[in-house]
């Protein structure tokens, strides 16, 4: 068995409104198996001894952060996209032309240095929304799932857990129009088609688990809905989708079906609990409701949301209305779970011209144990006993964290401020680097590959 003890100068433990001074974490194979403030337990504070072998972190110490949604090939993107005019739609050609230089090779040393990536960041598991299944031309490869698994050991590579989010993607409008041009690639035909390449494959590594995508109504015709929902409800696993991202999609779903896509969806049996909504950004107020009521989960990517143009969504509106909130960076345009979280207060500051939406403590949740519950490992997310050892430490010296109080550094620290991360009881980054893994270099050469 293995033993490790972390003494946290700061840690943010579950049900607190702020984190609590010199926490000793005691974690055995992977899992959590004591949490101790010291301060008044009679045994000595971090400034008065080091206790034995425990390892210090100065600094404060959260769970580790869930990226519920990433596209990890988007990760080439970045910087590449963001001059002149345009919108999502003109920015979706880009992204086909990357799409269309993928192999099971080149995707992996990509997504292997994309997820490096987030875990310097302090990222511990990532939702992969994943559609990237066959060659250019929409044949499949000698393994079907050859991309799947690229990506499964591109995590494993980087010390993080995947949730490999396998998706339908089947039509290229609403009213069904055929996969052309990079779009072949994604699709397997049908639904059934689709089942069943998704339960041949079979990780056998702990660090990844399968689940499931609808990548949005225009993707998947409302008579294959239902296919997709009922796999991942057998099967016990989330099921994801692109919901709402643009007023396009809303205005198409009710010139072909005259409801929106999240009546759509309700009549097709998708939401749920196990379901994750990602972007709801153009939802009505009866949207919202059904949303709330299914208790349907909504995962919330402001970074690229602003990057493209969306628009704001009604995220506290969401929240009292019943849906736990998640966080994602989808397009990569950044990694910083920090960003994100705090963008959906400031966001809603400026959609309602009113601050105060949201707690640090709300923040917190919904980067660590909301994003983990999205994708299914309920037993992650949270600084407590029996669960997984995931630590992520965040320095309070820096440039930008100096002087704000630990409660504040949702609000002030980035990502380039995560100096130690623990993956399941294992060291990944420390002191700010990454031990397996030379990201700069990995990124630059791999993303030159599928650009130059």
């Amino acid at each position: 068995m293995t033993a490790t003890r972390w003494l946290a100068e700061y840690a943010w433990l579950p049900g607190h409104a702020e984190p609590t001074a010199d926490v000793l974490i005691e974690a055995e194979d992977g899992r959590i198996t004591a949490v101790t403030p010291l301060v008044g337990s009679g045994r000595p504070a971090a400034g008065v001894e080091v206790l034995g072998d425990a390892v210090r972190l100065p600094g404060l110490t959260v769970p580790g952060l869930a990226n519920a949604h990433s596209h990890a090939f988007h990760r080439a993107l970045r910087g590449r996209t963001h001059g002149g005019r345009g919108d999502f739609w003109s920015w979706r050609d880009v992204m086909y032309s990357v799409a269309a230089r993928l192999d099971p090779d080149s995707y992996l040393a990509l997504a292997r240095a994309a997820y490096a990536e987030m875990a310097l960041a302090g990222i511990t598991c990532v939702g992969e929304f994943h559609y990237l299944h066959h060659a250019p031309d929409g044949t499949p490869y000698a393994d079907p799932n050859a991309m799947s698994a690229a990506l499964v050991e591109a995590a494993a590579h980087a010390g993080v857990r995947i949730t490999l989010l396998d998706t339908a993607y089947l039509t290229a409008s609403v009213d069904g129009d055929p996969l052309v041009g990079p779009q072949r690639r994604f699709g397997d035909g049908n639904a059934l088609r689709w089942a069943e390449r998704v339960a041949a494959f079979r990780p056998e590594d702990d660090h990844a688990r399968v689940g499931a995508a609808i990548h949005s109504v225009r993707a998947v015709p409302a008579g294959q809905l239902a296919t997709v929902a009922s796999l991942a409800d057998r099967a016990g696993v989330p099921l994801h989708v692109h919901l709402s991202e643009q007023p396009a999609e809303n205005d198409a779903c009710r010139a072909v079906h005259g409801c929106t896509p999240t009546r759509l969806l309700a009549d097709h049996g998708v939401l749920g609990r196990h379901t994750t909504a990602v972007h709801a950004t153009h939802p009505t107020g009866a949207d919202v409701a059904l949303l709330g009521e299914s208790r349907t989960g909504v995962c919330l990517c402001p970074t690229t949301e602003r990057d493209l143009a969306d628009g704001i969504g009604p995220a506290r509106r969401m929240a009292e209305a019943g849906s736990p909130l998640s966080l994602g960076s989808d397009s990569h345009a950044v990694v910083d779970l920090f960003e994100e979280a705090r963008a959906v207060e400031l966001d809603e500051r400026l959609r309602t011209r009113r601050r105060g939406h949201f707690t640090a403590a709300e923040l917190v949740t919904a980067a660590t144990v909301g994003g983990h519950a999205a994708l299914g490992w309920g037993d992650a997310g949270r600084l407590s006993v029996g669960d997984r050892a995931d630590l992520v430490t965040v320095r309070l010296d820096s440039a930008r964290t100096a002087g704000v109080p630990p409660v504040g550094a949702f609000f002030a620290a980035t990502a380039a401020d995560v100096t130690n991360v623990v993956v399941d009881g294992r060291t990944v980054v420390a002191d700010g680097r990454h031990l397996t893994v030379d990201v700069p270099a990995e990124l630059r050469a791999a993303i030159e590959e599928v650009t130059s």
